[in-house]
C-alpha cells in the first residue's frame, strides 16, 4: 500500500506542524511538568521505535510490539498531564489507532476479532509517524529547562 495524505505518517505529520506552529507563536507554553513529561515521552518513543533500517529488519510480531507499546508511551503520558499537551498527546494516540487492528499472526477470519495482518509499507508508514511525533515532543521542549519529575510518584505518607 503506497503513503496517502490519509496515512497515519500524514496524519502525525500534519498534527507535530500544528504543534510546531502553536509552540513557535506562544500559543502553547509547557509548564516545567510538561517540559519534562514531553521529552521523557519523546525518549521513550525513539528508544521503542528505533531508526527505520533496523526496524526492518526486525520479524513482525516484535515491529507489532514496538507500535502497541508506543501507543502505551502515549496514552499514559495523556494520563498524566492536560490541557494541550494531553490533547497532543491523545491526537497522536488516535492516529496510530489503526495498529490496534493489526496481528502479526495468522489466524482463521472466524477467530480474529476483524484483525488484519499489516504490510510491511503499514508498518513502516506507523513507525514515520511515531519518529514524527517523537521529533515534534522534542522540537517544542528544546529551548525550556524542566525541572520537575516526568511522571507523578505515588504519595507518601510518614507513618
Amino acid at each position: 500500500t503506497a503513503h496517502t495524505d490519509t496515512g497515519m505518517c500524514a496524519q502525525a505529520a500534519a498534527l507535530t506542524a500544528q504543534a510546531e506552529r502553536q509552540t513557535s507563536t506562544a500559543q502553547w507554553d509547557l509548564s516545567a511538568a510538561g517540559t519534562t513529561l514531553a521529552r521523557t515521552t519523546a525518549i521513550r518513543l525513539g528508544e521503542t521505535i528505533g531508526p527505520a533500517d533496523v526496524q526492518q529488519e526486525l520479524p513482525g510480531i516484535e515491529r507489532l510490539e514496538r507500535l502497541r507499546e508506543a501507543l502505551a508511551i502515549l496514552t499514559i503520558g495523556t494520563a498524566h498531564t492536560h490541557g494541550q499537551l494531553a490533547w497532543f498527546l491523545s491526537s497522536a494516540t488516535v492516529t496510530l489507532t489503526p495498529v490496534l487492528r493489526w496481528r502479526a499472526l495468522t489466524a482463521d477470519e472466524r477467530q480474529s476479532f476483524g484483525t488484519v495482518v499489516p504490510t510491511s509499507e503499514e508498518f513502516t508508514d506507523a513507525e514515520n509517524a511515531v519518529r514524527h511525533v517523537r521529533t515534534a515532543l522534542s522540537h517544542i521542549t528544546a529551548h525550556e529547562e524542566p525541572t520537575s519529575p516526568a511522571l507523578p510518584q505515588p504519595a507518601t505518607r510518614d507513618l
